[in-house]
């Protein structure tokens, strides 16, 4: 495993940390946000489940922070990492397929996640299998 592909594999990991820390902000501080951004509507959420996710987002970016700093020594952490994301593949999709009322940013943000949620798993348990190839050798 060549050191620029490590600096990527980091760059991916850090880049997911903002991307979730981003969202667990946006959705616990700025609720009327997040609704103008991807409903156009006025925020009414009686059950809390934005809130809800931004828990799991909050989750993801303390998993993907903590792969950040120790995948080169543990790099089981890419495993970990890369199942939240596949664990996040169809919620998107879902909150598509199901949401009444979606902008067409809103539209694109959330039909652009999935793929990259499967992308950055699969690119993470090819970067776990190199770093244990890497390991052997």
């Amino acid at each position: 495993m060549t050191e620029s592909y490590r600096r990527r594999i980091s760059a991916l990991l850090a880049g997911l940390v903002a991307l979730d820390a981003t969202l667990t902000v946006v959705a616990f501080g700025f609720p009327q946000l997040w609704f103008d951004v991807f409903h156009g509507e006025p925020y009414v959420d009686p059950q809390g489940l934005l809130k809800r996710t931004a828990a799991s987002w909050l989750a993801f970016a303390a998993c993907q922070a903590l792969a950040l700093f120790r995948w080169r020594s543990s790099p089981y952490l890419l495993v970990l990492v890369a199942g939240a994301r596949f664990g996040d593949v169809l919620t998107d999709w879902t909150y598509v397929g199901v949401s009444h009322q979606l902008t067409p940013i809103g539209k694109v943000l959330l039909l652009s996640a999935s793929p990259m949620n499967l992308v950055a798993g699969l690119v993470l348990l090819a970067a776990y299998r190199s770093a244990i190839e890497a390991g052997k050798s």
